[in-house]
């Protein structure tokens, strides 16, 4: 079973990249984030065309996640649990049945939080605190669970070209990085990591100041994998030349490949 996440920066405007790049690396799951659109508004009837079951958690303008698979999904939950006041689309999770057992996906578009020391850096942590509660309620369902997307944490000085550059921001504070590793302490593994510890491995790259053509990129697009999952890891790899595509998002696609039919 291939699985992948891709952050699509607008699902309208990506619409022709998602088909290049589902024809070209035939995932049997997609996971997309930052959708900015409504439910309703998603090009559903094009991307059903593709040969995928579609699963929306859409948000005007802002947000939005899904779940792509050419399996249909079950036992279906959008939003996060642990607030009922949160209405913004950056949790979708569902199960996929395989031959063996069943695969359980999540896609994640966790919050930015800047600038710091503002609420919206609050609203990060609270929400990592909040993904936590809900990861080690899954992690007791021993499945093979694959928590996919846009994590906006930057895990080690490693995973950014210039780390100093990053000091100040969100995506690489002491706190954003504990809880990303508070995380992984529940058991789960970074699949990319998992397979290469080498330096120079990133995500997203601004479109600011020529940073893909210095690779001046970082790594903040994650999937992480349940022991059950860690236990069929076959290899992970990152689409870099996605974003040398024309009008790209600022994110390339990520890709694990599990020992799973």
């Amino acid at each position: 079973m291939r699985i992948a996440t891709w952050n699509v920066n607008s699902i309208k405007q990506r619409l022709d990249h998602l088909a290049t790049f589902v024809k070209s690396a035939d995932p049997d799951v997609l996971c997309l984030q930052e959708l900015k659109c409504m439910d309703e508004a998603f090009p559903r009837a094009e991307v059903e065309a593709l040969g995928y079951n579609v699963v929306t958690h859409g948000q005007k303008t802002y947000n939005g996640v899904a779940i792509l698979s050419k399996k249909p999904l079950e036992d279906i939950r959008r939003g996060l649990p642990g607030d009922d006041g949160d209405e913004q689309a950056r949790y979708l999770e569902g199960v996929i049945p395989t031959s063996a057992a069943v695969v359980r996906v999540a896609s994640i578009y966790l919050p930015n939080g800047n600038p710091i020391g503002t609420p919206k850096f609050d609203y990060k942590l609270a929400w990592m605190d909040r993904l936590i509660a809900h990861a080690r309620r899954l992690q007791g369902l021993e499945e093979p669970l694959v928590l996919c997307g846009d994590y906006n944490v930057i895990p080690e000085p490693k995973d950014a070209a210039n780390p100093e550059a990053w000091a100040n921001d969100a995506l690489f504070q002491p706190e954003s990085r504990a809880k990303f590793r508070e995380l992984e302490n529940l058991g789960f593994s970074d699949a990319v990591r998992a397979c290469s510890d080498q330096p120079g491995l990133y995500s997203f790259w601004d479109y600011q100041a020529g940073a893909f053509q210095r690779n001046n990129g970082i790594r903040i697009d994650h999937l992480l994998l349940s022991p059950q999952a860690q236990d069929k890891l076959k290899s992970a790899s990152i689409r870099k030349e996605v974003r040398g595509w024309d009008k790209p998002s600022d994110h390339v696609p990520v890709m694990v490949d599990l020992d799973i039919d």
